[in-house]
């Protein structure tokens, strides 16, 4: 009898398990999170924490996304990671919006808040990166989730160097730049994210497309 661990589709099968627990546990941290920092972010006035708590809520989306297709083929994972890449740029768009809104209507955030609430999302998304780093080469679901916790992660060191400059300067510029700059980086994530999506996706449209064509061909 073959031992299930030398069994081709059973690793697959356990690969897959570990994958779902893996995203399951980072959807749960990131949910939690930006009802935390959406709503620090509202009452603290903060471009910076605002811009966080929607990274936080498009890697939830991501997430559940991400476990809806961890099990079936690599043309819904490419699928998949499009969807996430036009997510991510959405929210990019947004908190370019937000910082034009702050521009106009200036107010100096609370730096107290921000510092404490970054450090929370520091310590929130460095445990997801830690779970996430060995599924990163798996497949192109697994590596467009480790890119977004990654950017995550770089977001919320910006934001603690935000909280510092609040406290430094008493000016809002500080907090509008880390906000543009979480900006751009949602977005040149989510130009990668779908360069790759399309890259995976061309293959099986293609086999798909010569498929049809000679199902629909007459036969002689």
């Amino acid at each position: 009898m073959t031992d299930c661990c030398s069994d081709a589709a059973c690793a697959v099968e356990k690969l897959r398990k570990r994958q779902s627990a893996t995203l399951k546990a980072v959807l749960g941290v990131n949910a939690g999170m930006f009802v935390i920092e959406i709503t620090a972010g509202l009452l603290a006035a903060s471009t910076a924490l605002l811009a966080d708590s929607l990274d936080m809520l498009g890697d939830a989306l991501v997430y559940g996304f991400s476990l809806y297709v961890v099990a079936r083929c690599d043309a819904w994972k490419a699928g998949s990671a499009l969807i996430k890449g036009g997510i991510m740029g959405a929210f990019g768009l947004f908190v370019l919006g937000q910082a034009l809104y702050k521009l106009i209507h200036p107010e100096v955030p609370h730096f107290e808040t921000v510092g404490l609430v970054g450090i929370l999302a520091l310590t929130a998304n460095s445990f997801c990166l830690a779970l996430l780093w060995r599924h990163r080469r798996e497949d192109i679901n697994m590596r467009s989730v480790w890119l977004c916790s990654r950017n995550d992660v770089i977001g919320n060191v910006a934001v603690l160097f935000a909280a510092s400059g609040l406290w430094l300067t008493g000016a809002q510029w500080p907090d509008l730049v880390v906000g543009l700059g979480i900006a751009v980086l949602f977005l040149r994530s989510a130009f990668h994210v779908v360069q790759d999506a399309i890259a995976a996706y061309a293959p099986h449209h293609s086999l798909h497309r010569r498929t049809s064509r000679a199902l629909r061909a007459p036969r002689r």
